[in-house]
């Protein structure tokens, strides 16, 4: 390959992509791995999604997650990888995993971090739209988490994922709700009050209602199920799915098997 094949081969474009959010998270992403940065939300978030893919992905495939790589010979998509927090444990559970993200300053740290520990993970800086025009996949999963908020145009990005999934596949989306209780909380909370993540990460008005996305998604051939909410005990400090979906929840699409 050369170097302007290089170059083109792990260079993102697209419409998806808003340039504000990713100067903000490039500027950040030597901090990925930072348990105590600006990603510390993320880490003590991650064990609740975590689980909550191996439990669905487990359950939808007929696999005991209890199991050593209880995905092998499943493939995944990362869209919106980061710095790699959910594309390594994904790897470690049998996935062959894909990772992408728009920011390349992503994609070098992710790589950085998943090498030295022998993680076999196809990263690459492009878009969603990138992959499906060049006919990547499709996927048994995609999944895009905390992205969908982040992006330009949230309905052409989402019905992007979804015809990355196999049919027979799933897609699982997590974002935050648009609702006061939100605002509150999961924007001015979480910026100004407790200083959780950096001013300006969100824009309340981008967050998406469920039934907005099961709109973005009616065009496809695929089944929305959802709201599952994930909230946060402030005694404890450690998330769990329950029924309140009025700041963090997630949706799972599933595309039928070919006739």
């Amino acid at each position: 390959m050369s170097d302007a094949q290089i170059l083109n081969a792990d260079t993102a474009a697209g419409p998806s992509i808003d340039p504000a959010d990713v100067a903000r998270f490039s500027a950040q992403a030597a901090e990925w791995w930072d348990e105590r940065g600006p990603f510390a939300p993320l880490h003590r978030f991650n064990p609740a999604r975590l689980a909550f893919v191996r439990d669905r992905v487990g359950a939808h495939f007929g696999r005991n997650t209890r199991g050593r790589a209880p995905f092998e010979g499943l493939s995944l998509i990362d869209v919106g990888c980061g710095g790699g927090l959910l594309a390594e444990p994904m790897a470690r559970m049998g996935f062959a995993v894909t990772a992408i993200d728009a920011s390349a300053e992503n994609i070098g740290t992710a790589r950085a971090h998943a090498e030295p520990q022998g993680l076999d993970i196809a990263y690459r800086s492009a878009t969603v739209e990138q992959m499906e025009d060049e006919g990547a996949g499709p996927f048994d999963v995609v999944l895009t988490m905390e992205v969908v908020e982040h992006v330009a145009d949230p309905e052409a990005f989402l019905r992007s994922c979804s015809r990355l999934v196999k049919p027979g596949g799933m897609l699982i989306v997590a974002t935050l709700n648009r609702t006061l209780k939100s605002l509150a909380l999961g924007k001015i909370a979480a910026e100004y009050v407790l200083g959780w993540v950096p001013p300006g990460t969100h824009d309340w008005r981008q967050f998406l209602k469920p039934d907005e996305i099961r709109l973005m998604l009616s065009a496809e051939p695929v089944a929305v199920s959802g709201p599952f909410g994930l909230s946060l005990d402030p005694l404890t400090g450690r998330w769990s799915e329950g029924d309140d979906a009025a700041i963090n929840y997630m949706m799972i699409a599933t595309r039928g098997q070919a006739a």
